[in-house]
């Protein structure tokens, strides 16, 4: 579908110089002199490397639509995480750095939504939060307030979050995966 250069967004893939890009951020300009355009960062989709694009409103670019499609995670082997099509219980495996620093919090028959292009996995999303188990958690500093006080605390994945006073170890929480951030104590 060609959009035009001034309707590109952040995380809008487009067909770029015969690659997949994603556009990370984008700056609308006006200069004193001459037209507008947009200033576009994009991220090819296969390599990470970057790039810096200037858009003009009448040029045209190629936006890709990407299939999304939900798969179960059933374990991970040598740097590839095997998963399992909810629909037709075919299974597949993809490279863990689909996931990157969220592979922590990847869990046993979690359901994870791979965005493919013509059948080639190319990102991965997982859930917005996971339920964690606090296994080492500070004591708590008496004389802060209890707005302002958080205390370090490590999950049972090894990721160390800030969680309040009251969380102690053995207890389970809602954790954030994007921001690595405690939500809630879990019911």
């Amino acid at each position: 579908m060609k959009i035009n250069g001034n309707e590109i967004r952040p995380g809008h893939v487009l067909e770029h110089k015969d690659k997949l890009w994603v556009a990370v951020k984008t700056e609308h300009v006006k200069p004193g002199k001459g037209p507008a355009y947009q200033q576009v960062e994009l991220k090819d989709l296969v390599d990470g490397t970057k790039l810096n694009e200037r858009f003009r409103a009448a040029e045209t670019v190629e936006r890709v639509r990407l299939e999304e499609k939900p798969y179960q995670f059933l374990y991970e082997e040598s740097g590839q995480l095997n998963l399992m099509d909810q629909e037709s219980y075919e299974q597949i495996a993809i490279n863990e750095t689909l996931i990157g620093d969220r592979k922590a919090f990847l869990q046993e028959g979690m359901e994870i939504t791979i965005q493919s292009y013509e059948g080639r996995p190319l990102g991965a999303s997982l859930p917005e939060t996971a339920v964690c188990e606090v296994v080492e958690a500070d004591p708590v500093v008496k004389g802060q307030t209890a707005a302002a006080s958080y205390k370090p605390a490590i999950l049972d994945n090894g990721v160390r979050i800030m969680v309040p006073p009251h969380i102690e170890a053995g207890t389970k929480v809602v954790v954030n995966i994007e921001a690595s951030e405690y939500v809630e104590r879990a019911k």
